[in-house]
């Protein structure tokens, strides 16, 4: 077991790769009354074209990833979510663009949890009936979040951005693509995605590293897996530019939801390099639009946002993209108007000042937010899956210069590159 200590944190992270292929990392909090572990697959919504394991290339059904979130917690004889509450433990699951994870917090039976944790999910059950009745659990949920504005002008955001690029495609896809998901699709994705070598697991919180990692090497180590497929994810070329300036949907809201998106023109970066850019893009987004800004502070005056408005830079290897907005009475003035203070930035220049407080305040929120166990649980797999550590950021985001922010400004808040959603409540005809 490889021990990595982070003196400037103050964290250390015990690692080790078992023989199947699984990484498990730990990462110990004494003090701390709630133990977090979080079992992870890299295989989200955008891996609908891959080849299997035969090497067939295939396409399978839009939501499909997410529809087989879902199914791993049926079992022929048992109640996965019973048991986990009868150890006195909450357990979860997600499904993100990228990744599927399963989880469960405790403060007690951590030991029990855990093969609980890695037993359901390595133990796929799908039948004909039961995929078919799925589809109408799962169909309602489509349906509700069709009618949740805050995610329509969200997902219409990233498809206005993306020409091809699978980001575009609802994550629990729609009605008619669910239709046409079988148990034999769930075992195809389920044989390439969710072998060990392609999975990482994490544990935080109140424990000793040596005893968790011994039942987990005992627990792995009692099955049998076959040899790990070579994963070929099949993805469109993407355009640089966004696929529509503007989209709007109409919905029942109380003031409209205007979202502003920039589309990053050039991707591929990884590890270092890749975090340091996202850090540095939401340096400038902190020192143009946070709450201490002159911007918020006009915007706010003049009622043209409201405390719904953010902001926020997303940032992967194959896409990254800025967004921007909130409700506002005035999505076309609020549009103009944040175009035209990020040319004014541009002009003007950041002052010393500015980025000196910025990054003091990020350097802050992140020390502080190493206090949650939840925090570190739900970000420390999304940057080893980048090929970085969550407890990198410090020094990263200390070797950041104010000419760097300023070189960024220029780079990727470009108007040709930006998209907006916008979600009302009238119709045009209204």
């Amino acid at each position: 077991m490889q021990t990595t200590v982070f003196e400037q944190v103050n964290e250390t992270v015990y690692h080790e790769a078992l023989q199947n292929g699984l990484q498990v990392y730990l990462v110990p909090k004494q003090g701390f009354s709630k133990t977090y572990a979080v079992f992870t697959t890299r295989y989200g919504s955008i891996d609908s074209h891959f080849r299997t394991r035969s090497g067939e290339e295939i396409n399978v059904p839009d939501g499909i990833a997410h529809f087989l979130e879902h199914k791993m917690f049926e079992k022929k004889d048992r109640d996965v979510m019973h048991e986990f509450s009868k150890n006195g433990a909450s357990c979860n699951a997600f499904t993100s663009f990228n990744r599927t994870a399963y989880l469960f917090s405790c403060t007690d039976k951590l030991d029990d949890n855990l093969n609980l944790l890695l037993d359901y999910v390595q133990d796929p059950y799908f039948t004909d009936a039961s995929v078919e009745k799925e589809k109408g659990i799962i169909g309602q949920e489509i349906t509700m979040y069709d009618d949740n504005p805050d995610w329509k002008v969200y997902m219409n955001l990233l498809k206005a951005m993306y020409q091809k690029y699978p980001i575009n495609i609802e994550i629990a896809g729609t009605i008619e693509t669910i239709s046409h998901i079988t148990k034999e699709y769930l075992y195809q994705c389920y044989e390439t995605f969710y072998h060990p070598a392609n999975m990482l697991l994490l544990v935080v919180g109140s424990f000793e590293p040596e005893a968790i990692m011994k039942l987990i090497r005992e627990n792995q180590g009692a099955k049998e897996f076959p040899p790990a497929p070579q994963i070929t994810r099949v993805f469109p070329e993407e355009p640089s530019a966004p696929a529509e300036a503007k989209v709007e949907a109409f919905l029942t809201v109380g003031l409209p939801k205007c979202m502003i998106g920039i589309k990053e023109k050039e991707n591929g970066l990884t590890k270092e390099a890749l975090l340091k850019r996202e850090l540095t893009t939401k340096l400038v987004l902190d020192i143009a639009f946070g709450t201490s800004s002159a911007v918020y502070e006009r915007l706010y005056d003049s009622e043209l946002i409201t405390e719904s408005f953010d902001f926020d830079y997303s940032s992967e290897q194959d896409y990254a993209y800025t967004i921007i907005g909130g409700d506002t009475p005035d999505p076309e003035r609020l549009v103009e108007t944040i175009k035209a203070e990020i040319e004014q930035l541009k002009q003007n220049g950041i002052a010393q000042d500015d980025f000196e407080r910025a990054k003091r305040k990020k350097i802050g929120n992140f020390l502080r937010s190493l206090n949650s166990v939840e925090f570190i649980a739900n970000q420390f797999t999304s940057f080893k899956f980048n090929g970085n550590d969550l407890f990198s950021v410090v020094p990263t985001l200390e070797s950041i210069t104010r000419e760097d922010v300023e070189k960024r400004l220029k780079e990727h808040f470009l108007i040709e590159q930006m998209a907006v959603s916008i979600v009302r409540s009238a119709s045009p005809q209204e």
